[in-house]
């Protein structure tokens, strides 16, 4: 299992920061790779990526979200298996600092060795960056989702 961390402190409050990363939609604006998601319902996603010219589909859960706090998810189907969180810590009224987390099984040889390498660790700083990029620019969400997902474990 490979993991890779990021944080990228953002000059948006911690709510315009939250709110854009619940519009799964949007993220093709600002994630290398990826060329398409699909929100399903409220805690399901449907993924299309393109990285290096390796195409692969997959769905994922959302597993828990708080506004203003977190969103993780996990893969449930297709190739691609992973997990991730996002948290969000207010630094001030207008300042947020974004943590991304995300495990993954690279699969095949080149994916073993991208990440071997660090590909992958670039990558996610690089989407970090266009991320701010684009929220800043910007200055405001592109919509919300309020709404609340807690794991089976915690009520």
């Amino acid at each position: 299992m490979a993991s890779v961390q990021e944080a990228i402190d953002v000059d948006v409050p911690i709510r315009v920061a939250y709110d854009q990363w619940t519009q799964f939609e949007s993220f093709p604006q600002f994630m290398g790779g990826v060329e398409r998601i699909t929100q399903l319902d409220d805690t399901h996603t449907h993924w299309v990526t393109n990285i290096d010219g390796v195409k692969r589909e997959f769905d994922a859960e959302i597993t828990e979200q708080r506004p203003e706090e977190r969103v993780a998810w996990t893969s449930t189907s297709g190739e691609a298996k992973h997990a991730g969180v996002v948290t969000f810590h207010r630094l001030d009224d207008a300042k947020t600092r974004v943590m991304i987390q995300i495990d993954w099984e690279p699969t095949g040889i080149v994916e073993k060795a991208g990440a071997a390498l660090g590909f992958d660790d670039r990558q996610v700083k690089a989407d970090a960056k266009k991320f701010k990029e684009f929220i800043e620019s910007r200055g405001t969400e592109t919509g919300a989702w309020r709404g609340e997902v807690s794991r089976p474990d915690q009520p």
